[in-house]
């Protein structure tokens, strides 16, 4: 496993999840180059999609800026080594 340690920025998600979202991150790093960081999103999209269904979103990378709604905890922002990790579930359109 990946050497270092991951810093939480911002996040709402559940504490189980967010492990589960770092233990990606960290996984993804040992897989593929640290500057693949399309590779690195696909893999945790893939892996969050699998464990909570459909309709994640992951963002990777060292410099961005973003706007999005999404769904009530479902959020984390963080850092593990030099890279930013950013993954939510999208809101839905329609509110009941």
């Amino acid at each position: 496993m990946l050497e270092g340690k991951a810093l939480i920025e911002d996040t709402d998600m559940p504490v189980k999840m967010q492990i589960q979202a770092m233990a990606a991150a960290s996984q993804a790093l040992d897989i593929y180059d640290v500057f693949d960081c399309r590779s690195i999103a696909a893999h945790i999209k893939k892996e969050f999609d699998k464990r909570y269904g459909c309709g994640w979103q992951c963002v990777v990378g060292s410099n961005f800026g973003c706007f999005f709604t999404h769904s009530k905890g479902s959020f984390i922002y963080f850092t593990l080594e030099t890279l930013s990790f950013l993954i939510f579930k999208g809101a839905s359109s329609s509110s009941s």
